[in-house]
């Protein structure tokens, strides 16, 4: 669920992508658990719905080459542009692949987004929301930076740990024992398990 409402928010206008920080998370997290909730497909596991929303709708929300920089490191300075392109591929489709799923849990939560801190005209921030539910709520940031008039995620942290952080970790043993190929082939790899239609 919480990877879900880290990049789970449906199309962005552009009033909505030209608000003020708080107000596009606010705004765009709510949109989609408002689209879940009324998703009887999603919500009983429709793979292939669940994939494309989260391509067509999140994805473009995401900066998603900043985030495969982050999430490999020095490696991808040494990668040539077409291992580049395939690594940026196949990990587009491992993010979806790893956090669409969680759209399915998504029942009664609402989003409350803490007050803002940080310079009006800062181009990166740092944004904090709660996941509200039955129980504790569950903190969410996001860091967001500014390109042109709208905003994009680059990260997101659940309870203290940065996405690009834990990628970057269960990326290390790949590229330490294989470099960039060997890395490719591994998210490949996953990707194809995940694809794969389940056997009765």
């Amino acid at each position: 669920m919480l990877g879900a409402l880290a990049f789970g928010w449906g199309g962005v206008t552009a009033t909505a992508a030209s608000a003020a920080p708080d107000a596009f998370v606010s705004q765009l997290s709510n949109e989609v658990i408002d689209a879940v909730k009324a998703d009887k497909a999603i919500q009983a596991g429709d793979v292939g719905r669940i994939r494309a929303l989260v391509d067509s709708k999140v994805m473009p929300n995401v900066n998603l080459q900043r985030m495969v920089v982050k999430s490999v490191g020095p490696p991808w300075r040494g990668a040539s542009p077409e291992q580049q392109k395939r690594l940026t591929e196949e990990f587009k489709t491992y993010l979806i692949n790893t956090y669409a799923g969680a759209l399915t849990q998504v029942k009664d939560q609402t989003v409350r987004v803490r007050p803002l801190r940080g310079a009006a005209d800062a181009t990166e921030l740092v944004v904090g929301t709660d996941i509200v539910s039955k129980g504790e709520p569950i903190q969410l940031d996001y860091r967001l930076e500014k390109a042109g008039d709208a905003w994009k995620i680059y990260d997101f942290n659940v309870l203290g740990l940065w996405a690009t952080d834990s990628f970057r970790s269960q990326f290390a043993r790949d590229l330490s024992a294989g470099g960039v190929d060997a890395l490719i082939a591994r998210l490949t790899e996953k990707n194809k398990g995940v694809s794969a239609p389940a056997k009765n």
